[in-house]
């Protein structure tokens, strides 16, 4: 992080990575598919092609929208998720495993989100969260 970014209360990304023990394949199915998405994250109607706006029903919270901004399969995706964060999900093969890296971007200190709730908490709960979804991807793609 630049001294710039830091002074304009930029939070740094939450990163997650963790190895599967499954084909990339498997994987990619379950980032960049609604079905494979919604079995370890949230409900939604995620189509993987760059430009096309879709929702996560994020519960209590409603409809999130987002946009899908890369697509590279099997290796790498990325979408816009409300107003301020992008999510963007990285597989590398290696043989039998999968490297999964999940990056968590556009945390502002000074920010809220559309729910009016502060990036800084919000971002805390979702640090936490992320830790637990990765388990949950891992024991869907390694069965």
């Amino acid at each position: 992080m630049t001294e710039k970014e830091n002074q304009q209360g930029t939070l740094p990304d939450i990163r997650r990575t963790m190895r599967f023990h499954a084909p990339i394949q498997k994987v990619w199915d379950a980032v960049a598919t609604s079905e494979g998405l919604a079995a370890w994250f949230m409900p939604n109607d995620l189509v993987p092609e760059v430009g096309h706006s879709f929702h996560l029903n994020a519960g209590q919270f409603g409809m999130s929208p987002c946009e899908v901004t890369v697509v590279e399969a099997p290796r790498r995706l990325a979408f816009r998720w409300g107003k301020d964060w992008t999510l963007t999900f990285e597989l590398q093969e290696e043989g039998e495993y999968t490297n999964f890296t999940l990056i968590h971007s556009g945390w502002s200190a000074d920010q809220v989100t559309e729910f009016g709730a502060p990036h800084t908490q919000i971002r805390n709960n979702m640090d936490n969260g992320w830790e637990k979804l990765i388990q949950v991807l891992g024991t869907y793609v390694e069965k």
